[in-house]
């Protein structure tokens, strides 16, 4: 019975162990089956969402947490899977390093291709380019054109105060940034606010000004916006480089003797659209700004005036020039007497 009794608990002991032995191999081939499941899954979550599918443009705001980004990469089809960007986002410790911006991007890219996009900030920009002597309402008509900011936004934008000393004291309204929008040209990003086109040009004008800046007997008399309003007029009056010393020289020379400019530039920027040739009745238009009728220089610039006019206006030519008159070629007669004026005047108006 001893026998019988100890055989039998040796094969209860031999079962209990090959039943463990068949539990563990079953874990194991579940695991292995779970492991490569989830592989699988991840490895077709990392694929290209729509290979061949044209480009989708999207917007990241600033600020936006991952959680938002990906949402809006799903809702845009670019990645099928929100909870699988965050997650490869995070385990590579690239959840911080996302950049905003407007985006292009292919639903042909793989879910790791679209995260490194946005960390490296491959933005879609649009570059503008503001010519030298333009005026603020041109400038606004420009960024209209090309679909970087709304009519009503500029204006509400130009009205706002910004934190630059050239603008310190200048009376409220969005006519003060005229003259301080430096004309060059800009790469931004679709969506930019206004006010931060208008930061960067007001950054670009002091830039250039502190450049071309010179502590001389013009910069002693004159503050920094009648600077700026002399150098737009040269900006509008001069179509050469060479000649605008000179026409800084003949406008300083008229100031210094009390004389009206007698800018046509300064009575064109008064009307709707500019012309060839002024009428009489344009000469008497009532405004601050008409220098045919008002001594010294106009209460503020009459367009945004670059690099070479703002140097021109800091730094005339000596001369004792008091007029000058349009050749049919762009050029100017410049004139020391109101007879030679004359004659000249008279003489290229006839070619």
């Amino acid at each position: 019975m001893l026998k019988i009794g100890t055989k039998l608990e040796q094969n209860y002991k031999a079962e209990r162990r090959w039943c463990w032995r068949r539990l563990i191999i079953a874990l194991f081939i579940v695991m292995l089956l779970f492991i490569s499941s989830c592989w699988y899954y991840i490895n077709r979550q990392m694929q290209p969402f729509r290979p061949g599918a044209p480009a989708v443009e999207l917007e990241i705001p600033a600020g936006a947490s991952t959680a938002a980004i990906a949402a809006i990469l799903v809702d845009k089809g670019v990645i099928a899977n929100g909870f699988m960007f965050r997650l490869v986002a995070a385990f590579s410790c690239l959840d911080r390093q996302l950049k905003s911006g407007h985006y292009t991007i292919s639903p042909g890219l793989s879910l790791p291709e679209v995260l490194q996009l946005l960390v490296e900030g491959q933005v879609q920009e649009l570059e503008f380019t503001v010519p030298e002597g333009f005026t603020l309402k041109q400038i606004a008509e420009l960024l209209q054109q090309k679909g970087l900011v709304q009519a009503e936004e500029f204006w509400q934008a130009a009205a706002a105060e910004y934190d630059f000393e050239f603008l310190t004291d200048l009376p409220p309204g969005p006519e003060r940034l005229e003259g301080f929008l430096y004309p060059d040209t800009y790469r931004v990003t679709p969506g930019i606010p206004a006010r931060q086109i208008f930061l960067m040009m007001l950054e670009r004008f002091n830039q250039v000004y502190q450049e071309v800046y010179t502590d001389n007997e013009v910069s002693q008399k004159y503050n920094t916006r009648e600077i700026v309003t002399l150098a737009s007029i040269i900006e509008r009056e001069a179509r050469l480089d060479e000649e605008r010393p000179l026409v800084a020289s003949e406008f300083l020379n008229r100031l210094n003797l009390g004389m009206r400019l007698q800018s046509c530039a300064t009575v064109e920027y008064l009307l709707p659209e500019p012309k060839p040739i002024l009428s009489e009745e344009d000469l008497q238009i009532d405004s601050p700004y008409n220098t045919y009728r008002v001594e010294g220089l106009p209460p503020g610039p009459i367009a945004n005036p670059g690099k070479k006019s703002l140097l021109a206006a800091l730094n005339p030519a000596q001369s004792d020039y008091l007029y000058f008159v349009a050749k049919p070629d762009g050029s100017h007669h410049f004139s020391r007497t109101l007879a030679e004026h004359n004659q000249a005047a008279m003489l290229y108006q006839q070619q």
